[in-house]
């Protein structure tokens, strides 16, 4: 990873953060409309009667008290909406989080469409309120009526009334459960490229066989906060581990959640891989660089999408575990979230979740960063489901086309190992039910479909 692509990941962490937030934006459009309502004015004053009549024609003709009143109703109205607004975006966050599951709140602030509706309302109300001050009635001195700002502010309504319209029929689209589950999936697809790389290359040219893990006493590097580990600066990890002449191998993914004081990483002396000088260990050393790779790793209170593989699969987990709760008692839910988890299971057999190896300018292994394996992640999409939706035929039916479209996918024998595993599972977990025979029958012959797919033979044989 070059300083560039640091630099790189370090802003989209940022840029992360700001895009999680609902004021960002907003207050960013106050600000230029504080600065807008200010500046206008003196333009309109400087201009005064030098516009030309095919332009002042278009623009407001009404005197002080006119303007006062257009831009007084302009702030009072606004100001109403956007509290509307808040109000409306309040209640589909608490929907999402009591309905679907609290994990889904960072996608719904997220959304772009939200923080541009309230930045336009706020900088409405915040222009019209700037401006207003600028008028003058005779009583006051010199008349003068802002003509240019008046109009801007005109226009800036029939915007926000656009605007309006256009969020209540987002809304009404982004509160549905398959919108949300679409969601959720781009945004997974999206760190998986964006972490891994190619699908063909995976994110790692190097091979896993191409490295040995050294033998020996290990510095352990440990936990500085508790919390989410959130991002890793690799090329940070990587140039404290060239300055202090180790092997760092990072066993704690993104994702995981980090206790303070306890190990996160292992560091050896070059001198235990296949190459490199001894390393004198020395303890104020050890503390600058656990130090330094303790500066490495951010934590934070949540998941998040940035570097976590696994947050997708979570999400979509957590979205038919509470479909399936006795309380919530939605199947159907349960079986299109289940396809959506499919879906991403199959991409994720496209690349290489081994170990990612990061080498200095000699060519030697100096960091080795976990990733979460594939037996993990398809355990965390399935297990859940399969306990909580085992006595439901069509979610248990929908489970074993989830295992055949995998199987199907698999490149690797490990992944198809993990099929055949998950595979006995639900097998297990299908006897015990109370099915009639009928069901019994179908859930057995999807069995043998996901037997078929793993030998690379594709059959539908129907299904509940």
């Amino acid at each position: 990873m070059t300083p560039l692509t640091a630099l790189t990941a370090r802003l989209g962490g940022l840029r992360e953060a700001v895009r999680t937030q609902l004021w960002p934006l907003p207050a960013l459009g106050v600000l230029l409309a504080v600065g807008l309502g200010v500046a206008l004015p003196r333009l309109d004053a400087r201009l005064d009667d030098d516009l030309p009549s095919v332009v002042t024609a278009y623009l407001f003709g009404g005197g002080p008290g006119a303007a006062r009143t257009v831009l007084d109703a302009i702030a009072s109205s606004l100001i109403t909406v956007t509290s509307l607004t808040f109000s409306l975006t309040v209640v589909t966050l608490q929907l999402a989080s009591s309905q679907f599951s609290p994990r889904l709140l960072r996608t719904f602030m997220r959304d772009r469409f939200v923080h541009v509706t309230l930045a336009l309302f706020l900088a409405t109300f915040t222009f019209a309120l700037t401006a207003l001050r600028t008028v003058r009635s005779p009583e006051e001195g010199a008349v003068f009526v802002p003509q240019l700002s008046v109009t801007l502010a005109f226009l800036l309504t029939l915007a926000s009334v656009v605007g309006l319209v256009l969020f209540l029929a987002h809304l009404a689209t982004e509160i549905r459960v398959e919108t949300m589950l679409r969601n959720v999936h781009s945004d997974a697809s999206a760190t998986l490229g964006r972490v891994l790389g190619s699908p063909t290359t995976g994110g790692s040219e190097d091979s896993q066989d191409q490295w040995v893990q050294p033998t020996g006493a290990s510095l352990s590097v440990t936990a500085r906060s508790s919390g989410f580990l959130v991002r890793v600066d690799e090329q940070a990890v990587l140039a404290a581990a060239v300055h202090a002449e180790v092997v760092v191998v990072l066993e704690r993914t993104p994702g995981s959640w980090l206790v303070a004081g306890t190990p996160v990483a292992d560091a050896w002396p070059c001198a235990g891989t296949s190459s490199g000088p001894a390393r004198s260990s020395r303890p104020d050393d050890d503390e600058k660089l656990a130090n330094r790779l303790a500066d490495a790793l951010s934590t934070g209170p949540e998941r998040t999408s940035e570097q976590d593989i696994g947050y997708g699969l979570r999400q979509l987990a957590d979205v038919t575990a509470k479909a399936l709760s006795p309380g919530t008692n939605d199947p159907t839910t349960a079986v299109h979230t289940l396809g959506h988890t499919s879906a991403l299971l199959c991409e994720m057999t496209a690349y290489d979740l081994r170990p990612h190896l990061l080498r200095d300018e000699q060519g030697r292994v100096r960091v080795v960063v976990r990733r979460p394996s594939f037996v993990d992640l398809l355990d965390l999409a399935v297990t859940q489901p399969r306990r909580y939706g085992a006595g439901d035929p069509f979610v248990v039916a929908r489970l074993f086309a989830l295992l055949q479209e995998v199987a199907w996918s698999a490149r690797e024998p490990e992944q198809r190992t993990a099929v055949r595993e998950q595979l006995a599972r639900l097998r297990a977990t299908t006897d015990g039910q109370d099915f009639d025979a009928s069901e019994q029958g179908q859930l057995a012959l999807l069995a043998e479909q996901v037997d078929y797919a793993l030998g690379g033979r594709w059959e539908t044989a129907g299904g509940l």
